[in-house]
């Protein structure tokens, strides 16, 4: 099998794309001034005090004003930054809205080229491109944004909040649910291994992690979730190595151990590749 397809049905044709299920929109407390919102698309990370809101996606365009409520209800000050951990519209579908209300957009470079070759209006567009990392100080954190190469997708950026010990992993873990590598876009199974391996080493049993969909986990659910994908890798590799097709591949159902537990609903379609 030519070796490009080899990554591609690891990456895509047998680790499902099942996302956690779309709710209304829900601000929940991590710790120092971070929070979450859960609801239609990515999670979002949000951090709140005197030096304004700095966030991190903004799920769907019609989500917009139901996220802004959210973050209302937690402070008076307006939104300044917004950081994209990738270009999937389920995690930046609202980038034309709030640069609209002036909030400065943050992405690494991929992702500001992807949005242009989609043809993404100029509000939409991040105003701040960064090729390795990037750090803010706000609210009494030192907020590090940088890139992990060819995991989720080509442009994913991880935000890392130091003294608050928390972690914003973006699609690079989907908690308690299979991932979706979006291969067409650069992503790849090793890359994920890497940057699940990166947050393992910065982290210890206090720190809070963030996925791009699922609850909020620790280190043990990160722990988790590469061993099953390094599981459901092996399985897989053989049937690769014996030429199989991705449609004998699925029929063989090599991950069938992992279904019950991270399969998820098979009706739900990750809007992760949008």
């Amino acid at each position: 099998m030519h070796k490009i397809l080899k990554p591609a049905l690891i990456g895509a044709a047998v680790l499902l794309v099942a996302v956690v299920p779309a709710s209304a929109q829900d601000i929940k407390a991590l710790k120092d001034g971070i929070h979450v919102i859960t609801g239609k698309g990515g999670n979002i990370g949000v951090s709140v005090g005197a030096d304004g809101v700095f966030m991190i996606d903004d799920q769907f365009a019609p989500a917009t004003d139901a996220i802004l409520a959210q973050i209302e209800s937690v402070t008076d000050q307006p939104v300044r930054f917004l950081v994209n951990t990738h270009h999937h519209g389920d995690h930046n579908g609202g980038n034309e809205n709030l640069g609209k209300r002036n909030v400065l957009i943050f992405a690494h470079d991929n992702v500001r080229a992807r949005l242009l070759a989609a043809d993404k209006p100029k509000a939409a567009l991040p105003v701040v491109t960064f090729n390795d990392t990037t750090t803010f100080q706000m609210n009494g954190q030192t907020a590090q944004a940088f890139h992990v190469a060819a995991a989720h997708t080509d442009g994913d950026a991880m935000i890392h909040f130091r003294e608050a010990n928390v972690i914003h992993m973006g699609d690079t873990f989907f908690n308690g649910f299979y991932p979706f590598i979006d291969f067409r876009s650069g992503g790849s199974i090793d890359g994920v291994f890497a940057a699940i391996d990166k947050v393992l080493g910065m982290s210890d049993a206090n720190t809070v992690i963030v996925p791009g969909h699922g609850p909020v986990g620790d280190r043990d659910d990160l722990i988790a979730y590469r061993d099953m994908l390094i599981k459901a890798r092996d399985g897989i590799q053989p049937l690769i190595a014996d030429c199989k097709s991705v449609e004998d591949i699925v029929a063989a159902r090599p991950t069938a151990e992992f279904d019950e537990g991270w399969g998820g609903d098979s009706s739900i379609r990750s809007a992760s590749s949008g």
